[in-house]
């Protein structure tokens, strides 16, 4: 039987539109809609983190549009696909959270030097450039790669990612860095209403109430806040009409002691994006084994790491293939690719407009906070829950311990570095650089019997981010 005559995986509820279906214009745009409303908050977040903790305001809503117009750009490739370029599946683009730490800690390298605005960003976005070409290359060697960054590392680095920015949310919770009312029972409150509101609503069983949680959680925070006087909407920024997308607007700069822990995440890429295509195949009932599914994945990374460099091009932080979408494919019945289209137009047509950034930009610290903190916190329970899948025996336990101790520890007490050179401190100031060199070191020097598997015969259902698809296939 041919890999195109392979059965397809099946669910109670069959699609009511497959992979190469056309729907009508109505269902279209209403799915498309969908889609942009589960994973608008996603795109646009660590850019608000970023510009925020980076002391960015005045280039919040610009960078926002930028993370919305390139997204659509992303998405429009991934689907439409171009030669070897893009999975043909109906995956959105946006921005990355993996990224949000290590972003920090080369715009803080910037500032402690005294560069302003336009130098932490040119090199933010050159470092980010140069560093997507590495998963482009690795998505060609997907199954070699599979080899040196197994499931015990990419857990214990995706554990310090998480770990290393619940610092971030909590700053945010309590009113933000250097405010004045920190810690405030006012901040506490607002943090509280907008967690709350997530957990509660994700405790329904209604589906829509369950995507739009973290939409709903933050609007109801906003909401509040203006109606205690925390928001100015006469403070609006002066922003122009619409956005124009202007490569390296900020110029261009490359820092290789920022580069090398950027470059570090940028090697997990490609197995998180594999995992969450192999969902979407899974839920488009599409192969997930094969030359087909192979060619599929190759693709796949492939674009996303393009888009990343089309990110750094056009001021926005890289991107990576969405696994909450997922569940909307699910939740609707439509997997066509051709939907995808009117989402990257929809986020296209947001993206220019540098209003929405501005908006955003006011909303209180606090309440933002209380969305992120279960956003980081939920990543750190990924990296635990892979740990666990790939087995914490002896051997995997000692590689955990010592790499999130040495992570962790560095977060502490960076002291601890202070007899390095300035060059290897500065690399190594990174918790989630000092805990993947340690996993993949020890993952290399304590080795264990396995067997190898050749490129053909990756095996989706071992994919390290399979225990993070939202929600699980139904049996």
């Amino acid at each position: 039987m041919s890999d195109a005559q392979a059965p397809r995986p099946r669910y109670k509820s069959d699609l009511i539109y497959g992979l190469e279906d056309r729907p009508h214009f109505t269902a279209a745009i209403f799915a498309a809609l969908q889609h942009v409303l589960a994973s608008f908050v996603g795109i646009i977040t660590p850019t608000l983190i970023v510009g925020g903790v980076l002391g960015l305001e005045s280039e919040v809503p610009y960078l926002v549009s930028m993370a919305l117009f390139v997204s659509g750009l992303g998405t429009f490739v991934q689907a439409r696909r171009f030669g070897p370029v893009g999975s043909g599946l109906l995956c959105l683009q946006g921005t990355s959270f993996s990224f949000i730490s290590v972003i920090l800690s080369a715009g803080f390298m910037v500032k402690a030097r005294g560069g302003g605005t336009d130098e932490i960003l040119s090199t933010i976005f050159g470092i980010c450039f140069f560093a997507a070409f590495i998963e482009v290359v690795l998505s060609q060697f997907i199954g070699k790669l599979r080899k040196l960054i197994t499931p015990v590392v990419t857990g214990t680095i995706i554990t310090l990612m998480g770990l290393s920015l619940i610092k971030v949310a909590v700053t945010d919770m309590a009113g933000g860095y250097g405010a004045a009312d920190l810690g405030a029972a006012s901040n506490m409150g607002l943090a509280a209403l907008v967690l709350l509101t997530i957990v509660v609503l994700n405790r329904f069983n209604n589906p829509f109430l369950r995507l739009g949680s973290i939409v709903i959680g933050l609007t109801l925070g906003f909401v509040v806040a203006w109606w205690l006087g925390r928001v100015d909407l006469a403070a609006l920024p002066q922003v122009p009409l619409v956005s124009v997308p202007v490569p390296f607007k900020y110029g261009f700069s490359f820092d290789w002691v920022a580069f090398i822990p950027v470059a570090v995440i940028f090697l997990i890429s490609p197995l998180e994006a594999a995992g969450d295509l192999t969902a979407n195949s899974m839920i488009s009932q599409q192969p997930v084994k094969g030359p087909l599914y192979i060619k599929r994945i190759k693709s796949g990374l492939l674009a996303d790491g393009l888009n990343s460099v089309m990110a750094a091009t056009f001021n926005s932080l890289p991107m990576v293939t969405f696994a909450q979408n997922n569940g909307v494919i699910q939740l609707t019945g439509v997997a066509s690719r051709y939907v995808a289209y009117f989402i990257a137009g929809l986020l296209v047509l947001l993206g220019l407009f540098p209003m929405i950034g501005a908006v955003l930009q006011l909303m209180p610290k606090p309440v933002l906070g209380g969305a992120t903190l279960i956003m980081f916190g939920t990543v750190a329970v990924a990296g635990i829950k892979i740990l666990a899948e790939a087995g914490l025996h002896r051997r995997n336990v000692l590689i955990v311990a010592i790499s999130l101790g040495m992570g962790l520890g560095v977060a502490a007490v960076p002291e601890v570095l202070r007899e390095l050179p300035k060059a290897l401190h500065n690399i190594f100031e990174s918790p989630i650089t000092v805990g993947a060199f340690c996993a993949i070191l020890l993952n290399i020097f304590l080795p264990e019997e396995f067997i190898e598997l050749q490129e053909d015969e990756f095996d989706p259902e071992a994919s390290t981010l399979k225990v993070m698809q939202d929600p699980a296939p139904t049996k």
